[in-house]
């Protein structure tokens, strides 16, 4: 029975959220998968941790801001499949309160950040996330993505 059990990649997304509303997004570079393309704070959880901990985690690691451990709150969470039929599941979270100007700490990744409208987000924001915002934007706190 083992065998079948499902098993997914995890992500974790940060909504860092300015008091007027607009959102950080980060330009991919340089990672090999939609490169160009725009997307929050986000990565993959690391063994032992709990989402909120990869949260403030990659935070710190993509941008140097500092996040408490009680700040993240949960907004949102997407099962999304890509066209290969790889699953994945991403926990979203929205932080107001962070220590901190956030800067490109992974030039090696990230081409540029820029503060966006959840609501309109740029054409190169990555589909699946701009999925999830138009999700989040309606209040729904879930949604399938490529199923």
């Amino acid at each position: 029975a083992g065998a079948d059990r499902y098993r997914t990649v995890v992500d974790v997304y940060v909504l860092l959220r300015r008091p007027d509303g607009m959102i950080l997004l980060l330009e991919r570079s340089g990672t090999g998968y939609a490169d160009g393309q725009l997307c929050p704070h986000s990565g993959h959880m690391e063994a032992g941790e709990s989402v909120v901990q990869g949260c403030v985690r990659e935070a710190y690691a993509e941008t140097g801001v500092g996040i408490a451990p009680g700040d993240p709150v949960f907004t949102h969470v997407v099962h999304h499949r890509n066209p290969e039929g790889q699953g994945r599941v991403g926990f979203f979270f929205t932080v107001t309160r962070w220590t901190g100007e956030p800067v490109n700490r992974e030039p090696h990744k990230c081409a540029g950040l820029i503060w966006a409208d959840p609501a309109r987000p740029p054409a190169k924001t990555v589909p699946y996330t701009a999925a999830a915002l138009a999700a989040i934007t309606q209040r729904a706190s879930f949604s399938l993505d490529g199923w």
